[in-house]
């Protein structure tokens, strides 16, 4: 290895220990809250936000492929990952003026960041899944993006399932459903909503609302990214390990 492959790797094997740790007391007491609450909304209700998310997410990962950027290919990896943070400081910064805006304009303008931070996260998996090399028109990698985004947005426990499937990619994928209807996508916004309704809820606020929303959406497009390369990581030093097998 390279020493840019070896911090790399380290990286990655904190970020691992990270993503399997069992929920804390908090973590479950949380949870546990959050599963009460949402019983307590109308099944319309529920359905109304899946079916709402769905078409979000659906629509920019699974709609048209004319801006999908082409895998990059015969690169190390320290190149790829100098062009990835490249890309997220850029949809950091992106969000983060975005938020600003909507955060200053009030509860309804407050209320158009959602879709529109969702846009730019999944923008930005697009582009690091290209630019480590993976070609985003195949239909596994849009559900590899797919569970990135579960992770970095879920609860402990979901996180520790949503891992386990990422990490065991090469096997798992071939358990996939072929049709994308039918994904958990309750259980994903459910995980997703939960996770930023602190951090977004005081962006509708007057005053301190743009200065919320700026903070917020650096922070977690800031997390998305570090979760996204950690997951490119193992892919890259799986792929490497394969190679040095016998045959």
């Amino acid at each position: 290895m390279t020493s840019e492959e070896q911090q790399a790797y380290a990286e990655m094997q904190a970020w691992q220990q990270q993503m399997q740790r069992p929920p804390s007391f908090m973590n479950r007491f949380t949870r546990r809250v959050q599963v009460r609450l949402n019983a307590l909304l109308p099944e319309r209700v529920h359905q109304a936000i899946t079916a709402a998310i769905k078409q979000m997410v659906r629509g920019v990962l699974f709609g048209s492929t004319h801006t999908t950027r082409k895998p990059l290919a015969n690169a190390t990896l320290a190149e790829r990952e100098a062009f990835v943070r490249t890309r997220i400081r850029y949809y950091r910064n992106t969000a983060s003026a975005e938020g600003a805006v909507t955060g200053a304009g009030g509860f309804l303008l407050g209320l158009a960041d959602f879709p529109l931070l969702l846009g730019i996260k999944l923008k930005l998996l697009f582009d690091i899944a290209a630019l480590y090399g993976y070609d985003v028109r195949d239909y596994t990698e849009r559900l590899y993006l797919l569970h990135i985004f579960q992770l970095a947005f879920s609860s402990q426990h979901t996180r520790n399932e949503t891992y386990h499937h990422l990490a065991t990619w090469d096997s798992y994928r071939h358990t996939l459903p072929t049709d994308v209807n039918q994904f958990d996508w309750r259980t994903l916004q459910q995980e997703y909503r939960d996770y930023i309704d602190i951090a977004k809820m005081a962006q509708l606020l007057p005053i301190i609302g743009a200065p919320v929303g700026a903070i917020a959406n650096y922070r977690l497009i800031e997390q998305l990214g570090e979760m996204a390369m950690n997951c490119y990581r193992m892919r890259h030093f799986a792929a490497q390990d394969a190679q040095q097998l016998p045959t």
